[in-house]
This record gives structure tokens, sequence and C-alpha cells, in this order.
């Protein structure tokens, strides 16, 4: 059994990006600039937009955290998006989710340029991955192709079971495991909360990618010997015995089903740390097709 270990390989990816903006930087060309748009106080929100901002400095980008109040109208945050959309010195910009209830968060997705869509979640972007084009990819799922492909894990003619159908990790993960090239070629079954019968699909997998949420759902019991396996959940669990009072699980029952694996990811420090570099890729890629397309 091998590790995919996401936070040494995320360290590795912006230790490259760090490299390719000094070379910017000693060209005298323009480096990334990335904004985070934050909606209320929401703890969990505040601590991941906080670490996309150390990490922007960490490698030289240009950052800013655009915060407001959880009481802001619809009307005001779009009037925000369209300033961010015309703002020239800004290559890339998030709106961090979840937003308050009044706000309708598809109507603010739709409102985001895709050329500085960063997150992947526009329509357009999303057609262009699903047509194998040039496009800013969802941060988790292009965490994931970018574990697989560096740690070499074999994808072509596998069998791939995903779990779970959301538009953030499910539905994309299961167009791109599927596209041509490597990783991809893989033949992909998109499982669900409806799915009936889920072992028998998970038995004869040969890579699974979890991304439901509910705390050590796959048992060994579900897998095959070698399995390659993907835990996207994270789930706080309440531990007494744990200074903090709970920990960090993911989906899998990593005891049990690691035994079995060939590859697995560990929760934390798999699939987490990803999303964060591949953020940041995107903003270097969304920067170089700027300054092409001058």
């Amino acid at each position: 059994m091998q590790l995919l270990d996401g936070k040494k390989t995320s360290e590795d990816i912006k230790n490259e990006i760090a490299a390719k903006v000094k070379t910017m930087k000693d060209n005298g060309e323009k480096v990334p600039h990335l904004a985070a748009v934050i909606v209320g106080t929401d703890g969990a929100s505040l601590t991941y937009v906080g670490s996309k901002v150390r990490s922007c400095e960490q490698i030289g980008f240009e950052s800013t955290l655009v915060s407001l109040p959880a009481d802001i109208t619809e009307e005001a945050l779009l009037a925000k998006i369209k300033e961010l959309n015309e703002d020239d010195n800004l290559d890339g910009y998030i709106v961090q989710l979840p937003l308050p209830k009044h706000i309708d968060e598809q109507k603010i997705l739709m409102a985001i340029d895709p050329d500085k869509d960063v997150d992947g979640f526009h329509p357009a972007n999303f057609g262009k991955m699903a047509l194998d084009m040039e496009t800013f990819l969802p941060a988790t799922p292009y965490g994931i192709m970018e574990l697989l492909e560096r740690y070499k894990v074999e994808t072509a003619g596998k069998h791939t079971v995903v779990i779970g159908r959301s538009h953030i990790v499910g539905r994309p993960m299961s167009i791109l495991m599927s596209r041509k090239g490597n990783p991809g070629d893989s033949t992909v079954t998109l499982t669900h909360s409806r799915t009936k019968n889920l072992e028998e699909y998970t038995k004869n997998a040969d890579i699974i990618i979890t991304a439901l949420g509910v705390p050590e759902f796959l048992k060994a019991d579900m897998v095959k010997d070698g399995v390659v396996v993907i835990d996207v959940g994270i789930t706080r669990v309440e531990d007494a015995s744990n200074p903090k009072g709970y920990k960090i699980t993911g989906d899998v029952d990593f005891d049990g089903v690691s035994k079995k694996s060939s590859f697995i990811t560990p929760v934390p420090g798999g699939v987490g740390p990803m999303t964060i570099a591949m953020l940041l890729k995107n903003t270097l890629l969304a920067r170089e097709i700027r300054s092409r397309n001058k």
C-alpha cells in the first residue's frame, strides 16, 4: 500500500509555481493576482480563505481578501462581482461558498466572468472541460487527477466508481476520468445516494473516488484487493480523547480499507491540500491566458 501524499505533492506544486513566478518577476512581467470574496464570518470558510491568502504570499502571487458582511444584499454582492470582473489588475477570483441563505448562489456564480473563474464552476468552463478544451478545472477534481498522474497510478481501461454526484466533485470527476489521456481513459460508474446495491459496484472497482460526506462509510468488505482509493470526505467527528474534542474523518474506514489498497489518500493530508494548490495553478493559467490575449 502506498499513501497518495497530498501534503507533500501540494508543496511540490507550490514550489514549481513559485519558480515560475520568480522568472516572471525577473523578466519584469506582471505576477498573478488572486482575490477571494468571503461573505459573513463562517469559521470554516474563514480558515479556508486564510490558507489561500497565505499560500499566495508563499509563492509570490498578489492576493486580495474581500470581506463582506453577512447581511449584504444580493444586489450589492452582484455589484461587487461586476467590479471584480472589470478590474484589469485581477487575474482570477473565487467566491467562498456557502453564501448566506438570502443570496442565490447560482445567480452569483453565473455573474462571475468565466475568464476569471479560477474555481472552474461557471457553466462555460464546465462545458469546456467536458469538451477537452483548455479551461479552469474544478480545483478538487483537478487535484485528484494531479495526484494520480504524479504517483503514476494506471487509469486506462480501469473501472472507476465515483460515489457522490455533486457539481463540485462527483460529476466533474466522472467526466475527467473518462476523458482521453493520462490520467483518464477509464470506464466510469457514477453512483449516489439513490444507487441500489452500491457494494456491487465498489467490489468490482479498480479505483474508488468517494465524496459522500459520511464518516467511514466505505468498509474493507466493500472493496477488492489492490483497489486505488481516493477519499474526498472530510467530517468533524466528536472525539473526547482529542484535545480539540473532535477528529477529522473521511468517507473511508482507513484502517480496514488501507490493508487491501494499492494506493490510498489519507484524511487529513490527502485531497485537501491539493485543492488549494490547484486553485493557484488555475490562477497562473489565468495570468498566462491574459498575457497571450493582449
